[in-house]
């Protein structure tokens, strides 16, 4: 509805800005982005290492995304402002959460972009599902219901921008994000986590192959 036009224009309104910023700053490696589906619903599920991932994944989907985030954020009255007017919506995880999967479930049936974290919360190093890290169980099921693809994805070296010095506008940080094709909603919910888990740490070692090894930060 109107809302929703005007959650739109705010995000792209933040896209815009947001890409200046990174543009000047970094040389990213991007892969894949082709198989991100040009209209239609789809999840992109990605790892989480840092808050930067999300603007990361917003620079280079070229679809807008809605965001699913953790309930937390939209107890701080100024993040859950913002969060709330670029169309993302809270999911609280310690208990279950039948008002999130609704509203997933409706932007979905919309023809929206999901996007989420399966692992729950920041994972970092041998705890990232991009390196022997596990998931929590219910993207599957979830997409399983929808009956859309789901998308993988990895976010590498995010965490580079919690430094204030990768703000210069020298080009030097060095990241990567990398989509892998999409994964069908008509396989057993079980099969489409596995099978998520496994392209996520393909798509680590192909990004990662192509930045320097510092940068291969997860």
């Amino acid at each position: 509805g109107q809302r929703c036009a005007m959650s739109d224009l705010f995000y792209k309104v933040v896209r815009l800005i947001g890409r200046h910023a990174f543009w000047v700053s970094s040389r990213p490696v991007v892969l894949g982005v082709e198989h991100v589906p040009r209209r239609g619903a789809c999840v992109i599920a990605s790892n989480h290492t840092s808050p930067y991932d999300v603007a990361l994944l917003m620079r280079h989907t070229p679809r807008l995304l809605d965001l699913v985030s953790i309930v937390e954020v939209f107890k701080h009255p100024l993040l859950g402002w913002f969060y709330g007017n670029m169309n993302a919506f809270p999911l609280d995880r310690s208990k279950p959460d039948a008002p999130t999967v609704r509203t997933l479930l409706g932007r979905l049936e919309r023809g929206r972009v999901v996007a989420m974290f399966p692992e729950g919360g920041f994972r970092r190093g041998e705890q990232s599902v991009l390196r022997n890290g596990k998931i929590r169980s219910g993207v599957g099921r979830l997409v399983r219901l929808a009956g859309v693809p789901l998308v993988p994805a990895a976010v590498i070296n995010s965490i580079a921008y919690s430094k204030p010095a990768a703000w210069l506008p020298l080009r030097r940080v060095r990241y990567a994000v990398a989509f892998g094709p999409a994964i069908s909603h008509e396989l057993e919910a079980e099969e489409i986590e596995a099978k998520l888990v496994e392209a996520m740490a393909a798509l680590y070692a192909r990004a990662s192959g192509e930045l320097p090894a510092e940068c291969r930060v997860v």
